[in-house]
């Protein structure tokens, strides 16, 4: 990776922290910078001289100037680095949807709100026990039994030594307007996006594979190695794919209404399989099952923060077409959404948002765009004019 795309990279992660009022840990760890860099940097962060530097950015522009500066630079200058980088920051702060951008003095038609009740996302799940019965998960409400616990925000599983005669199985379901975050008996970390479902065994067998079920959805796993577990290996399946791992950390994308199952690998090893074709990925790869013809196709993805960040509370979208974007937004404010203008639908943006953020945040960032002139809210139906 480049200069430009590690510091593009951090930036991101940066203004992530920013945008939820939290330091910026990932600075700290960086490589990028020496630690008299990174000290000033924190200074000028924590003195708030940020805001000031916001007003001075022309987003897409800047950052494209910025980028060929970085290429040509020979050596770490630290006024010109910390400058990239909080430029950088500030492109994402400011929600920079910026691609083809045009006069933001134009005058908008009024929005439309009639019995608004599109809520922002919470933890919130349900799960079901191995004999068929269901308990609701919520933030704020306590759940323990001999081999799991909850605090309404994630779901603990009890590492068990004893050996299993029998799989029981556990299936949690996360509902639109929804995530939450489990670790399995292994040690194995898993977050849960919106609209999905995770079926997993309440333990596992000591020396034989793991092995568990993205029913449907989007998750991250964190895997605990097999160097834990006398060599067992960790396999996940979908649908019409089988992902192997040995202990890494990758996202799987497989909602039922996409065509696509996509897995991006961050770190360590995967071999992505279906009943015909077997593909190895290495970090920073993106496999994609086409689900009607049945072929695997693979990308390198220049920052795959923009893919994950979901997970951290952030919405970080790079180059996303307008369906896509609210495709995203609606699972998580679990609503319907309906845009006028088809044509519309193919416009790509950037921009990063908490997902703390209301709805009404969000369209009154993407409406100084100009990318759309009005919208409407009736019950829980968006319609974008």
């Amino acid at each position: 990776m480049g200069n430009s795309s590690k510091i593009k990279s951090l930036s991101k992660k940066i203004a992530a922290s920013l945008i939820k009022n939290e330091m910026p840990n990932d600075l700290e760890t960086s490589e990028i910078f020496d630690a008299k860099t990174k000290a000033q940097m924190l200074s000028e962060i924590k003195s708030g001289k940020y805001s000031d530097l916001l007003k001075e950015i022309d987003t897409e522009k800047d950052w494209k100037i910025l980028e060929r500066k970085i290429q040509q630079q020979t050596r770490k200058s630290f006024k010109f680095w910390y400058y990239g980088a909080a430029a950088t920051v500030a492109l994402l702060i400011t929600i920079g949807f910026v691609f083809n951008k045009t006069n933001q003095d134009q005058d908008f038609d009024e929005p439309i709100i009639v019995n608004n009740n599109i809520k922002i996302g919470t933890d919130k799940a349900t799960l079901t026990l191995e004999d068929g019965s269901d308990v609701i998960l919520e933030k704020g409400q306590v759940y323990e039994s001999n081999h799991v616990a909850s605090n309404g925000e994630e779901l603990v599983y009890k590492t068990s030594k004893q050996k299993q005669t029998t799989d029981n199985y556990n299936i949690l379901t996360i509902p639109r307007g929804g995530q939450f975050y489990i670790l399995l008996s292994d040690g194995t970390k898993v977050w849960l996006n919106s609209e999905s479902q995770l079926k997993y065994p309440i333990a596992f067998t000591e020396g034989k594979t793991r092995q568990v079920e993205l029913v449907y959805g989007e998750a991250y796993f964190d895997v605990s190695p097999n160097t834990e577990h006398k060599g067992a290996k960790f396999k996940v399946f979908n649908r019409s794919q089988e992902v192997e791992v040995l202990g890494t950390e990758f996202n799987i994308k497989a909602y039922k209404d996409d065509t696509n199952i996509s897995t991006l690998l961050v770190e360590g090893k995967v071999s992505v399989s279906t009943a015909v074709e077997n593909q190895v990925l290495v970090p920073n790869q993106q496999s994609t099952l086409n689900l009607e013809t049945n072929k695997i196709s693979i990308t390198t993805v220049a920052d795959v923060y923009n893919e994950t960040a979901w997970r951290d509370g952030i919405f970080s979208f790079e180059n996303k077409p307008l369906k896509e974007i609210f495709k995203v937004l609606s699972r998580w404010y679990d609503m319907d959404v309906i845009i006028e203008n088809k044509v519309k639908t193919e416009e790509r943006f950037i921009g990063t948002f908490n997902k703390s953020n209301s709805i009404e945040d969000i369209l009154i960032a993407i409406k100084s765009t100009n990318f759309i002139n009005s919208y409407e809210i009736n019950d829980k139906t968006l319609t974008i004019k």
